[in-house]
């Protein structure tokens, strides 16, 4: 969505291999394969696309969910992987990348986030614990840099229909958890990508600090 509206777009992925599908798809302006657990291939990656672009107007943090699991069974590794993967890696990005957002005077940090965020979900023990801690890392970081002209914002889908979705349920799944959204219905892709579009716009130059839900009504939190 960001590339439809003129957006020059710098992806990044751990699989090489999908990352060039998706760049030529959209006609990203590059790419570079990194693990974002990884607080210096963050880094790096940062730098890169500021190298490729000649500056960063926009940064999308969007880690993969971190492993399922419950209190009782969890292990000090996955605490600490769920920790450098979900938390960490919006923090590394976001520092790195402040500076030239700040140079550009408009500059937008937009972090895709859960649902989890608002509603604690059953089985999602690190989703529950670290998506929440982003969204109030953003808060802070809002009220930090918003005299530089960046805003940070946060995105909370429910039930989108992704590709790992699709291929990690079964039809009777994917049918419950339609019936379970008050719209009936999972969201497409495209529509979380419309509203992290326009966060990124001039037109939401004043709308910062804030977690957005996108679930279809499921999220029945007043807050």
């Amino acid at each position: 969505m960001l590339a439809a509206e003129g957006a020059q777009v710098f992806l990044a992925a751990r699989d090489e291999g999908v990352l060039a599908v998706s760049a030529a798809r959209i006609g990203a302006a590059g790419f570079q394969a990194a693990d974002l657990a990884d607080p210096e291939q963050a880094e790096q990656l940062v730098a890169a696309a500021i190298r490729r672009l000649g500056g960063l107007d926009i940064l999308v943090t969007n880690s993969g969910d971190p492993p399922s699991g419950d209190f009782q069974s969890a292990e000090r590794e996955t605490w600490d992987r769920a920790y450098h993967l979900t938390l960490l890696s919006a923090a590394t990005l976001i520092r790195a990348a402040l500076p030239a957002l700040a140079e550009s005077g408009q500059g937008r940090v937009v972090n895709i986030t859960s649902m989890s965020a608002r509603w604690s979900l059953d089985g999602r023990l690190f989703s529950n614990t670290y998506r929440p801690a982003v969204t109030g890392m953003a808060k802070t970081v809002a009220a930090e840099v918003a005299r530089q002209g960046v805003t940070v914002n946060n995105i909370a889908p429910g039930w989108v229909l992704t590709d790992a979705v699709r291929n990690g349920m079964n039809a009777e799944q994917l049918a419950r958890a339609a019936e379970s959204v008050p719209v009936g219905r999972l969201a497409e892709p495209a529509e979380v990508g419309a509203l992290c579009a326009f966060l990124c716009s001039s037109q939401a130059a004043y709308i910062t600090g804030q977690t957005i839900t996108i679930d279809g009504g499921l999220v029945r939190s007043l807050l």
